[in-house]
C-alpha cells in the first residue's frame, strides 16, 4: 500500500474522529453527518488507491479533502480557534494539494 492510501486513511480517520467528538461534545449532528460522510469517502478513496485505481482514488480524495479543508477553513474565519477548526482546514487543504499533483499524474 503506498504512502497515497495511508494519507487517506489517516485523514479519513481524523475527520470521522473529529464528527464523533463534535457529536458527543455539542450534540452537533452537522458535525457527525459532515464528519463522518467525508472521513468515509476520504477512507473510500485510500481503498481505490489500494486497489490500483489512482486516478479514481485521487479524484475523490481531492474532492473529499477540498470540501474538508474549506468548510473549516470558513469555520476557523469565524471562530478563529485553532483546534479543530484550524488544524482540520489545514490537514484537508495540504491533502488536497497532495492528491490534486498525484491526480495530475495518474492522468498523464
Amino acid at each position: 500500500m503506498g504512502g497515497s492510501a495511508h494519507l487517506s486513511f489517516t485523514v479519513g480517520g481524523l475527520s470521522v474522529a473529529g464528527g464523533l467528538h463534535g457529536f458527543i461534545k455539542t450534540g452537533s449532528k452537522m458535525s457527525l453527518g459532515a464528519g463522518g460522510g467525508l472521513g468515509a469517502l476520504l477512507i473510500g478513496s485510500g481503498v481505490l488507491i489500494t486497489q490500483g485505481q489512482d486516478l479514481e482514488g485521487h479524484g475523490l480524495a481531492l474532492g473529499s479533502s477540498g470540501a474538508l479543508g474549506t468548510a473549516m477553513a470558513a469555520r476557523f474565519a469565524k471562530t478563529r480557534a485553532m483546534m479543530p477548526a484550524g488544524g482540520m482546514a489545514i490537514v484537508g487543504l495540504l491533502s488536497a494539494a497532495y492528491h490534486g499533483k498525484q491526480f495530475r499524474d495518474s492522468a498523464e
